[in-house]
């Protein structure tokens, strides 16, 4: 595990999609608190379903994915792939809860951990940058829902019969 380069951490925030909340002077600030990147094998976990660790991490490279086993056959279910740009984490970094799911690496990954100890303190010091980024994680949990509210609305009119459109 290494320092990021700064750099190349201001560049992967601006592609990312919280990038455009957070706007070039929270990239800035962000990019400074970035703690180390974790290089990840194939398969190699990230965290497992319960962990609870006080970051929240970016893709930087490769894909990981969100996972859980079967309680009948203990078979791993695959329920989100993060690509580069994607945030990891973050809910529970937030909320002090554990993590919902495992995490793995699909082939060779990497992340930028971001840990609570650097991200906190900004709470203070760049309220501005903090309220846009909890704008972003909070636009993107309302988004979240309403895809899940118009898939359980599809299903709900299937099993009824009635088509849903």
């Amino acid at each position: 595990m290494d320092r990021p380069n700064i750099k190349k951490v201001k560049q992967l925030l601006t592609e990312a999609p919280i990038g455009e909340y957070l706007g070039e002077y929270g990239i800035d600030i962000f990019s400074a608190c970035a703690g180390v990147e974790i290089a990840l094998n194939d398969n190699e976990l990230l965290f497992q379903e319960d962990d609870t660790d006080n970051s929240f991490y970016i893709v930087k490279g490769g894909r990981l994915a969100c996972f859980e086993k079967s309680a009948k056959d203990k078979r791993e279910h695959i329920l989100h792939v993060f690509e580069r740009g994607d945030l990891i984490g973050e809910m529970s970094f937030i909320d002090g809860t554990a993590h919902a799911c495992s995490v793995k690496a699909l082939g060779e990954a990497s992340v930028i951990c971001f840990k609570e100890a650097d991200i906190k303190k900004l709470i203070t010091s760049e309220p501005e940058v903090m309220y846009d980024f909890m704008k972003a994680i909070i636009t993107r949990a309302h988004h979240t829902l309403n895809d899940i509210l118009r898939q359980q609305r599809a299903l709900s009119s299937y099993i009824s019969g009635n088509i849903y459109r």
